[in-house]
């Protein structure tokens, strides 16, 4: 991913250093396309900033502005994983009510997010539908609800 990135850098004439493409590297999904697109972020962060010059610190305040963490999840990852575990108790819950909520097309949800998540561990697809995982909790900074919390709280609406 490095070498795309280190290339990518050439032909938008700017400068990479190996530390600054290791950080985009790790943060843009193993996706080449993600990476590139990310890459010309920065690259428009850089010129305000200081120029062509790209450096570890500013990939982080680029990523950060775009609020990409350093899990490489962007806003849209997080509300997935949000609305799995405030909505639908971290679920399972299917894919067209999913869809619904987060007002996305089931075909865009099953081909750009749910991919990245699954592989990092974040969801699970089960037959009775999608689960955020312990480690999306984690991410998240939200503690689990027992179950029979869950079903008490829901019983009141």
């Amino acid at each position: 991913m490095r070498q795309i990135l280190m290339r990518s850098a050439k032909i938008l004439e700017m400068s990479l250093g190996s530390d600054a493409a290791r950080v985009l590297a790790e943060r843009s999904r193993r996706t080449p396309r993600v990476a590139n697109r990310i890459l010309r972020r920065v690259r428009d962060f850089a010129d305000v900033l200081n120029g062509r010059q790209v450096t570890p610190g500013l990939v982080d305040d680029a990523l950060r502005r775009m609020e990409i963490d350093n899990a490489g999840l962007d806003p849209m990852d997080r509300k997935f994983l949000t609305i799995i575990i405030s909505h639908f108790d971290g679920g399972p819950v299917g894919i067209e009510t999913l869809a619904a909520s987060l007002q996305e097309e089931t075909d865009t949800i099953t081909d750009i997010y749910e991919p990245y998540l699954i592989q990092e561990g974040f969801l699970s697809r089960t037959s009775k539908g999608r689960l955020a995982t312990d480690k999306a909790y984690a991410h998240l900074g939200v503690k689990r609800r027992k179950s029979n919390e869950a079903s008490s709280i829901n019983a009141l609406f």
